[in-house]
């Protein structure tokens, strides 16, 4: 670990980076070094689209407006302080979006202390309790740039005919949605023809940098946080996005450029437990989506703390986050530690990822694998997915091991860790109810410990549109085990001929046909009883593979 006291800090506008000097140092040449004699810094806060290549050029023109955006925004908050006033009796606010659309409104939300909840899951159980939760009383904001994503427009089918189904009418169902999404959008055509509100996101940013957009600010903002002071803690670092020095975005994509081009592109986030709950979450899918394509990428990995398995390692960089530290405070002990306000972290983990990707020469903006999986979900809905018996069952985990691998459970987890070599890591996907079934993330530390490479944990179908782009784009190193469970009591997508548990089970496997396709090795794990099923399987983690 870097000595972070060593070396200068970049600060600006209460937003510290330490630590990031050692790292480029420790690279055979120093990559802020290039950047500066490149003037990338002010060309990128310039907004200049020629950064990534002519084939990123015509992309990158539509998709920088994430580096002015929190400047625009401030014209929503007259519109957004109206909103929460007319809408104040309803005080349960419900999120209906993926990816980009919920992840940043769920950090705001949590960091905040305000009452949030993000339903992204197509579980029918975790979708079941929520539309039972304080109906009458719930506001649901459905998000999305186009509104064709399928989770959210199932999510928001279930919840209109929620309301039908209390007895409201139309007009008074009309009243507990909020639309966030493009201008132009069918999403915003279908809300003006059922007569619901339309707040309009910023069209010249994508998903995963829209935090300070209306993507992040409306359901925060109806959940009662003081949204304005993001944008005060953004407008304060914008000016530093242009200089050389006292630069933190340029101090911390240079570290994550230099770590990455000399043998350490795992990036293990983890909290200092000074605030800023869950922004690696965030961070993960901006880093992940963002870089991980054409072979190349940085690894994003979430841990659970500054001594969690994973945390450290000959080829990981270790970043530390969270909020402003006090007079003579210093970081939490991380190679490179990123300190400051929530707003201002948006922006500066934007500008680093943007420079990080110039340096690895990808486009930042696209996301060119992931229409794939997407599209073997709807030819399996249609279709069904594949039928095939378990190569074995033990108590409640029917193991699918894939050809060449043992067919028991021991086996079959001892072989997957195996086969990941000395440059490979572990993907560990869920596709469960991320509440109800929420022990089954005790996996990642504890297959982390078993292994010396990296393990990581995702949410199905939620890691699609967050670290899903890197598991297909990325270099070829992963190893796959997915979990799926039994559904019980299943429910149906209004309008639509399949249900819920029809549409998750669609999702893992077009999942699993889209990491096949590329050649990555998928060990699938089906718990025919949930509950019973996770404990087995955390049981047989922990003695098996120590």
């Amino acid at each position: 670990m870097s000595d972070l006291l060593a070396g200068r800090a970049d600060i600006a506008a209460g937003l510290a980076v330490h630590g990031a000097d050692a790292v480029d140092a420790s690279a055979p040449a120093s990559v802020r070094a290039a950047l500066v004699a490149a003037d990338l810094p002010a060309r990128l806060a310039a907004k200049d689209p020629t950064l990534w290549g002519p084939a990123a050029e015509a992309t990158a023109r539509t998709r920088l407006g994430w580096l002015d955006t929190h400047a625009r925004a401030r014209e929503l908050l007259p519109q957004l302080a109206e909103l929460t006033e007319e809408l104040a009796d309803l005080d349960h606010v419900v999120l209906a979006g993926m990816g980009g659309s919920s992840l940043a409104p769920e950090v705001i939300a949590r960091t905040l202390g305000r009452p949030l909840t993000v339903l992204d899951s197509t579980d029918p159980g975790e979708v079941r309790a929520a539309l039972a939760d304080r109906l009458d009383r719930t506001v649901v904001v459905v998000a999305g740039k186009s509104g064709a994503t399928v989770e959210t427009d199932s999510i928001r089918r279930a919840y209109w005919q929620a309301f039908l189904d209390a007895g409201l009418t139309g007009a008074e169902a009309a009243r507990h949605f909020v639309v966030v999404t493009d201008p132009g959008s069918p999403l915003e055509a279908l809300a003006d023809e059922l007569g619901v509100v339309v707040i309009q996101s910023d069209p010249e940013v994508g998903g995963r940098y829209s935090a300070l957009t209306a993507f992040g600010l409306v359901p925060a903002a109806l959940a009662g946080a003081p949204v304005a002071d993001l944008l005060d803690d953004a407008d304060a670092l914008a000016g530093a996005l242009g200089r050389d020095q006292d630069n933190p975005g340029l101090a911390l994509g240079a570290a994550l450029a230099a770590a990455a081009t000399s043998g350490r592109a795992t990036v293990a986030l983890v909290s200092d437990g000074t605030g800023l709950d869950g922004l690696g979450d965030w961070a993960e899918q901006l880093l992940a989506e963002s870089t991980g394509k054409a072979g190349r990428g940085i690894l994003p990995v979430v841990v659970e703390s500054p001594d969690a398995p994973g945390a450290r390692g000959p080829d990981v960089l270790t970043v530390g986050y969270g909020g402003a530290l006090g007079p003579g405070t210093a970081p939490a002990p991380a190679d490179v530690a990123v300190n400051g306000p929530l707003g201002a972290q948006f922006l500066t983990w934007e500008y680093a990822t943007a420079i990080a990707a110039a340096v690895l020469d990808v486009d930042p903006f696209d996301q060119p694998d992931v229409a794939e999986s997407k599209e073997h979900t709807a030819r399996l809905l249609a279709a069904g997915p594949p039928a095939g018996p378990p190569t074995a069952t033990e108590g409640a985990i029917e193991v699918y091991a894939p050809a060449g691998a043992p067919a028991d459970l021991a086996g079959a987890l001892r072989w997957l860790l195996a086969g990941l070599g000395d440059d490979g890591y572990l993907a560990v996907t869920a596709y469960l109810a991320r509440w109800g079934d929420a022990a089954v993330v005790g996996l990642r530390p504890l297959l982390a410990r078993a292994t010396a490479r990296p393990v990581t944990f995702g949410w199905g179908p939620r890691y699609l549109h967050s670290t899903g782009q890197y598991h297909k784009g990325g270099p070829r190193a992963g190893s796959h085990l997915q979990v799926t469970g039994a559904v019980t009591d299943d429910l149906p997508v209004p309008g639509r001929p399949y249900t819920f548990g029809d549409l998750q089970a669609a999702q893992a496997a077009g999942d699993r046909r889209a990491l096949a396709d590329r050649g990555r090795p998928v060990l699938r794990l089906h718990l025919t009883e949930r509950a019973a099923g996770v404990a087995q399987l955390l049981d047989a983690a922990g003695r098996t593979l120590t």
